[in-house]
C-alpha cells in the first residue's frame, strides 16, 4: 500500500496526528495549547462521527455517542492533574479532541503511552537541568501535599505559587509523541 492510499484509508488518524503535532509545537513555544485549535478539533470529531456512523447505516446518534464518550475519556485522563494545578487546561482539551475522533479505548491507550513518555522526558529534563536533588525533593513534597491536603482548590493554589520555581514540561509534547506512537504501533497510520 502506498503512503497516499494509507492516508486516504486512515485519514482520521492522520488528521489527529497532524493536530497533536501542531498542538505540541505550539505548547513547546508558548507553554499553552490554544482553544482556537482544540475546540474546532473536538467539534469536528463529533461531526465526523455523526456522518461516518450515519453513512454506515448505524445511525448518526450512535456516532455522536461514541464521540462524546471518547471526549469524556480524554477529559478524564488529565482532569485530575489539572484540578490540582499540575496540568494546563489546553492539554486536557487536547486529549479530549483526540477522544472525539478515536473514541474511548484508543484514547485511553494513547494516554497511557503518553504518560510513560512524559515520565521519561521529565526525568531527563531534571537530570540535565543540574538541579536533580531540588526536583527530587520537590516531587516528594508535592506527593506529600496531595496525600495530606486533598482539597483540589488548595492544591491548585499551592501549585500556582510554586510554578515559577519549577521546570515546566509542555505536556502537549509527550501527548503528541505518545498518541502518534500508539497509532503507528497499532498500524493505524499504514
Amino acid at each position: 500500500m502506498s503512503i497516499l492510499q494509507s492516508i486516504i484509508e486512515n485519514w482520521p488518524y492522520w488528521a489527529v496526528s497532524v493536530f497533536v503535532i501542531v498542538a505540541a509545537y505550539i505548547d513547546g513555544k508558548q507553554l499553552r495549547v490554544p482553544n482556537k485549535i482544540t475546540y474546532p478539533m473536538i467539534f469536528a470529531g463529533w461531526i465526523y462521527s455523526m456522518i461516518s456512523y450515519g453513512v454506515a447505516g448505524d445511525g448518526w446518534y450512535m456516532g455522536l455517542l461514541w464521540s462524546l464518550a471518547g471526549t469524556a475519556v480524554g477529559l478524564a485522563t488529565l482532569l485530575p492533574a489539572y484540578s490540582i494545578g499540575g496540568m494546563g487546561a489546553g492539554d486536557v482539551k487536547m486529549m479530549a479532541a483526540v477522544g472525539a475522533w478515536v473514541y474511548c479505548l484508543t484514547t485511553f491507550y494513547a494516554f497511557c503511552i503518553s504518560a510513560i513518555v512524559g515520565a521519561i522526558l521529565a526525568v531527563f529534563m531534571i537530570i540535565f537541568s543540574g538541579e536533580a536533588k531540588k526536583h527530587w525533593n520537590q516531587m516528594f513534597y508535592i506527593l506529600n501535599e496531595i496525600m495530606t491536603v486533598r482539597n483540589p482548590e488548595t492544591l491548585s493554589s499551592i501549585a500556582a505559587e510554586r510554578k515559577s520555581s519549577m521546570r515546566l514540561l509542555p505536556y502537549g509534547i509527550p501527548l503528541a509523541i505518545g498518541t502518534v506512537t500508539y497509532f503507528a504501533w497499532m498500524g493505524l497510520l499504514v
